[in-house]
C-alpha cells in the first residue's frame, strides 16, 4: 500500500485562502495562519454588517424625512401617521428621495398628511 499525500489539496486550499486575503495589511495577507484568522474575522463582520446596513439606511431616510418635515412645520410622526391615514403607500426610501430632490411634491405630501 502506498502512502496518501495531501500536498496538492492542502496547497490548493491555502492558495485559495491567500487569494481571498490579498490586500490585507502586513502578514495578514502572506502568512497562512494570520490570513486565515483575519479572513474568518472579516467574514463575521461582513455577515453582521449586511444586516446592520439595512438598519442604518432606514435611520438615514428617517433623518432626512424628519428634517424636511421640520422645515414644513410638521413633526415626523404626524407626517407618517397622516400618510398612513390617507393610504399613501410610499416607503421611507422614496419619501427621503422626494424630500431631498423635489420640494414641491413633498409639500403636496405634507398637505395630504395634514388632511387639507
Amino acid at each position: 500500500m502506498s502512502k496518501v499525500k495531501h500536498s496538492v489539496a492542502s496547497k490548493r486550499r491555502k492558495k485559495r485562502l491567500l487569494k481571498r486575503t490579498k490586500g490585507y495589511w502586513g502578514d495578514r495577507s502572506k502568512q497562512y495562519q494570520q490570513a486565515r484568522r483575519s479572513l474568518m474575522h472579516a467574514l463575521v463582520y461582513a455577515y453582521r454588517d449586511r444586516r446592520n446596513k439595512k438598519r442604518e439606511f432606514r435611520r438615514l431616510w428617517i433623518n432626512r424625512i424628519n428634517a424636511a418635515c421640520k422645515s414644513e412645520g410638521i413633526s415626523y410622526s404626524s407626517f407618517i401617521h397622516g400618510l398612513k391615514k390617507a393610504k399613501v403607500g410610499l416607503d421611507r426610501k422614496i419619501l427621503a428621495e422626494v424630500a431631498a430632490t423635489d420640494t414641491k411634491v413633498f409639500k403636496k405630501l405634507v398637505e395630504i398628511a395634514k388632511g387639507k
